[in-house]
């Protein structure tokens, strides 16, 4: 590492823990209010934004540029908010009575648990989407996590502090981590992945309309292991107050092509995460670079 990365990263983990000290000492509604009020104010100001704004009009032309403007202002809103959550996740009971997340489909985890062999939570970076796993977790339900690690290695360390209450176990991807999903599923384990972002060593699959480099790991395991495949949404539905739907798992079709059978299964999923952002176009992370250059800001 070289001494300006070294130092550019422990800067960002020290303005990073700062804020997360502030934000764990409000109370979580009034941490979320204030995170989002610091993006509204200073996220489109940055230049991130403009790959943000490049990105919804490709696969939202139908909008006004005024529209886009408020959209982008709303996207940050809600990344604040997400962002000044982090310290509070231990906060979230999910089955309590205080009416702060609505869980829908619980049906669809208690069959997983008991039909006596693995499966796989799949979900995007939509809502809150820490909060999908607390919610199997919360019902006894261990998980073996697949994330992507942060450049920042400081910074990574300090977002799964924050993530300790989600209990289970976090691997970053990695051929380690790609071994520990398949012992994990062997063994009749379960699995949370987050597969809305590009993978350069993907497959094309169709999202908005374009071929988009797509993660083809949880179709794969799915269809080897033959376990059920849930998707998961979170939804905010105002301040720091959610839903959460886990979904019946899906059709796992069984041509006798795998590699035809994972396209159907991972278009399925990016035509579903797809409805999902057109309902709620605020509540995704737009600033992943998640199309081919010639549609996206470097």
């Amino acid at each position: 590492m070289t001494v300006s990365r070294r130092m550019r990263y422990l800067t960002e983990y020290v303005l990073m823990r700062a804020a997360f000290a502030l934000f764990g000492a409000l109370p979580l509604d009034r941490a979320s209010a204030l995170g989002g009020w610091i993006g509204r104010v200073l996220g489109p100001r940055l230049k991130i934004t403009d790959r943000a704004r490049n990105n919804m009009s490709w696969a939202l032309p139908e909008l006004s540029e005024a529209a886009r403007a408020k959209l982008i202002v709303d996207m940050w809103e809600h990344l604040g908010r997400v962002f000044a959550e982090y310290p509070h996740l231990g906060d979230f009971r999910l089955y309590d009575s205080d009416g702060r997340v609505e869980v829908v489909g619980v049906e669809e985890m208690e069959k997983m648990r008991a039909d006596g062999i693995g499966g796989i939570f799949v979900s995007g970076h939509i809502g809150n989407w820490e909060l999908a796993s607390l919610g199997v977790t919360q019902r006894n339900m261990p998980l073996f996590h697949i994330y992507r690690a942060a450049n920042n290695p400081w910074v990574d360390r300090l977002i799964e502090r924050c993530r300790e209450p989600i209990g289970g176990h976090h691997y970053p991807k990695s051929a380690g981590g790609a071994r520990n999903m398949l012992k994990a599923l062997k063994d009749g384990e379960h699995l949370a992945m987050l597969v809305d972002q590009k993978y350069n060593e993907g497959i094309p699959v169709p999202f908005f309309g374009r071929d988009a480099m797509t993660a083809p790991a949880v179709a794969e395991f799915a269809l080897r292991f033959q376990v059920p495949l849930t998707p998961a949404r979170v939804e905010r539905l105002e301040g720091a107050r959610f839903r959460l739907t886990i979904f019946p798992p899906l059709t796992l079709p069984d041509t006798g092509d795998r590699a035809a059978d994972v396209h159907t299964v991972m278009s399925e999923l990016n035509a579903l995460f797809e409805s999902w952002i057109r309902e709620r176009p605020e509540q995704w992370l737009w600033l992943h670079r998640r199309w081919p250059k010639d549609v996206s800001v470097d």
